[in-house]
């Protein structure tokens, strides 16, 4: 793969959070086998209203609603590796992540109403980061769907998640051999997929 295009959507509400941190990590990592071209959209920063379900997608494949998502849409079509970064709330992803992958209806209507698939000979994939202050077993269930989901919307397969419990405190998950070798690991799994 020639110099691939990262695109990493962060959907925590604040700046510098431990998702971001997360995010952060994996590039870091990844930038140390390879070169690619990234760009990184904070949702908290721009307006990405919700699905408003009024089917306009369904004619033509693209949103009606007009607001920073349109920008986004050709960015996801042109993304090699797509990151969805999010800190858990209630099991699930921040409302901010929630209303742009809900906005990828335009993309589910093109691909599976309209039958129009887009880079399916390319290879790319998709992959959730996820981070959470508490422990449970089904922590991080709620938050796979969705992003399985949505990539499978999107066109792009699904790579897997790098999932972090306990971390609550801005920075938790810095300095953290445990985290450090989970984050390696995730990466190299990446690594290996699209490198070697």
């Amino acid at each position: 793969m020639n110099q691939p295009y990262i695109l990493t959507v962060l959907g925590s509400p604040r700046g510098r959070g431990n998702s971001e941190t997360l995010a952060d990590m994996v590039r870091a990592r990844l930038s140390e086998a390879f070169s690619f071209n990234g760009e990184t959209v904070r949702l908290c920063k721009i307006t990405v209203a919700p699905c408003i379900g009024c089917g306009g997608c369904e004619k033509t494949g693209m949103c009606v609603v007009k607001d920073d998502m349109i920008a986004l849409y050709d960015k996801i079509d042109r993304a090699d590796l797509l990151f969805l970064a999010s800190p858990t709330y209630f099991y699930g992803v921040s409302a901010q992540l929630k209303a742009f992958i809900d906005r990828g209806q335009a993309r589910w209507s093109r691909k599976y109403l309209r039958k129009e698939r887009f880079r399916t000979g390319d290879t790319r994939a998709g992959y959730l980061l996820c981070t959470a202050a508490t422990h449970g077993k089904r922590l991080f269930e709620g938050s796979e769907l969705v992003a399985k989901s949505f990539f499978d919307g999107v066109d792009i397969p699904y790579g897997g998640a790098c999932l972090i419990r306990g971390v609550d405190e801005r920075g938790a998950v810095q300095d953290n051999p445990e985290i450090d070798a989970q984050v390696e690991s995730f990466a190299n799994t990446i690594i290996n997929q699209f490198i070697l």
